[in-house]
């Protein structure tokens, strides 16, 4: 009898310790935390994440598949805009569950394709392997209860500091809008350059921006010639971008 009551209790304690196991697996890494770093083979190579890229600022920008209807347009878009994102001091990459001899068939297909009347151009940003879902379970993105196929549709934007700042998650249907991307990537390096900002609902770069706190001196220089400041309410304040 007792024996059967420590084996029960053993096999209790094994049930647990997977479960928490698991948790822990799925778990999404929070905004502010560190990303979680990984060595993977890329169509560029063998890469170290986030290290590899030193104070860039880093885009990981996951896939379920590659051949994907949807994927495919994005990675076009993105490969139309990749000069954008290294002038920003960002680096690309890609993520996807396919080994690389698929990832690098499917990067040759797509610069072939003369996408939206724009002539083919060649993708630079790396395409990672992440056949294991080694990855893909490190930053969060399984969710045990739905298919691979609907799972891995995130982007994570990462500062020079190797913290998340961003984290989206799109279902398999809609495809991602790429300035919509780049919009929040200039925006945190805006609210990094200058101390007090914020900013406002469908803020584009040359916008006013919002102060979250001013001072009693700001607040009583509010509407005089000398004051930089435009409000609209006591608790919305907007100062020019510098």
């Amino acid at each position: 009898m007792k024996t059967k009551v420590l084996m029960l209790a053993v096999l209790f304690i094994v049930v647990i310790q997977v479960h928490s196991q698991e948790k822990e697996i799925i778990r999404i890494p929070l905004i502010g935390e560190l990303a979680p770093s990984f060595k993977a083979q890329s169509t560029n190579g063998q890469i170290t994440f986030p290290k590899d890229f030193g104070n860039k600022w880093k885009i990981l920008f996951a896939h379920p598949k590659d051949f994907t209807p949807v994927c495919s347009s994005e990675l076009l878009e993105l490969s139309h805009q990749q000069e954008d994102y290294k002038n920003l001091n960002a680096q690309i990459v890609i993520l996807s569950t396919d080994v690389i001899s698929q990832h690098t068939d499917w990067v040759k297909a797509l610069e072939e394709i003369k996408y939206k009347d724009r002539e083919p151009v060649k993708i630079k940003f790396p395409l990672i392997a992440d056949d294991n879902l080694m990855i893909s379970n490190q930053y969060g993105m399984i969710d045990p209860s739905a298919s691979i196929s609907q799972n891995i549709r995130a982007v994570f934007i990462i500062d020079p500091e190797n913290k998340i700042r961003s984290i989206t998650f799109y279902p398999k249907e809609v495809g991602r809008n790429m300035e919509e991307i780049k919009r929040t990537l200039v925006a945190l390096q805006t609210v990094d350059a200058q101390n007090n900002i914020v900013t406002p609902a469908n803020w584009v770069p040359g916008d006013y921006l919002m102060v979250p706190v001013i001072t009693q001196a700001e607040r009583e220089r509010i509407g005089n010639a000398d004051s930089d400041i435009h409000q609209v309410a006591w608790f919305m304040n907007f100062r020019k971008s510098k």
